[in-house]
Order: structure tokens, then sequence, then C-alpha cells
């Protein structure tokens, strides 16, 4: 008998097939980096590819910047009257946004809980919006930056916020600007 010689049979690809040879790395080095980068690689496609999904999902439209409401409800006009008797004025912080530059105080008056309110800016009248007040607690006092004692009646009036009663039964405060 002969002896025959060892020999590695390759199949010859068909005719239309393509042939992808990928060579493995030789080096530890490429050895150890190389699934790594890949597993980054598909990790970032799989990303961009739910960015994408995400972003058509959303009609990728501007969206506008809409106003939420213009009131603000504060709660039944018997008992904030009844706070209002016993603590003091309610003051609110700003209801619009976060420059507390519209912080009012709402205030009530007289012995009818549906009349007699009155919205305040947390400022005294003859200063600007930097000069937040502090309420003293259980009265209707307040103190300004200048640590002057303010009656809540010292403090600005409001051209954009009114209190308002609804069905004599609840209180509101209506923000819409002039």
């Amino acid at each position: 008998m002969e002896a025959y010689a060892p020999t590695t049979l390759r199949p010859r690809p068909s005719k239309g097939t393509l042939k992808v040879v990928f060579r493995r790395p030789t080096t530890p080095l490429a050895r150890a980096v190389l699934p790594i980068a890949a597993g980054l690689a598909f990790f970032a496609l799989l990303f961009g590819v739910t960015w994408i999904f995400a972003d058509q999902a959303t009609d990728n439209q501007k969206r506008e910047v809409r106003r939420g409401s213009y009131t603000f409800r504060v709660g039944p006009v018997d008992d904030m009257a009844e706070i209002v008797k016993r603590d003091g004025p309610i003051l609110y912080p700003d209801l619009r946004d976060t420059t507390y530059q519209r912080t009012i105080v709402v205030d009530h008056v007289g012995d009818e809980p549906a009349r007699g309110w009155q919205v305040y800016y947390a400022y005294p009248a003859d200063r600007g919006p930097e000069c937040l007040v502090t309420h003293i607690e259980g009265s209707r006092n307040f103190v300004d930056c200048d640590q002057r004692t303010l009656l809540v009646e010292q403090l600005h009036r409001p051209v954009d916020a009114r209190p308002v009663v609804e069905n004599r039964s609840s209180l509101l405060i209506d923000l819409r600007a002039p």
C-alpha cells in the first residue's frame, strides 16, 4: 500500500455565492481587543437604531410650548378663610416659573368667606421683585429684605393676578397676564 499524504479538502464555492474569509487574529492583543471592539460596535449600532425608532415614533415634530392653565385652584373658600383668619395670609411660590418674581400672597378680610379676597405680590409696593418678603407666622405682617415689618396691605398689588370665587364655594387665582 502506498502512503497517502493527508490533504485538506476545501469545498469550492459554487457559482453565485460570495466567500468571505476572516483571518484569525494572531497576536494576543488583537485576540483580546477585537471581541471588545466588536461588542462596543454592536451596542453603538443598537443604540443608533433605537434612537432612530424613538425619533420616528414622535413624528420628529418640533413641539410648541403651551402655557398651562391660567387659573390656580386654591381651595374651598370656607377652609381658606379659616386658615387665613387663624394663621395669616397664605404665601404661594411663583406659579408661572422659577424666578420667584411672581410669588403671591392670598389674603382675606371680613366675615363672609365668599367675599373680601385679595392677592398681592410677595414684595413691598415701594420695592421690586428682588426684595421678597417673609411671613411672620400667626400674623398679618411680613418682613422684607431691609428687615422692615410690613402689613399685608403694604405689599405690591398685581395687575395680572386676581382672586375669583367660583360658585361661592371655591377660591381660584386668575393669572392672566395683560
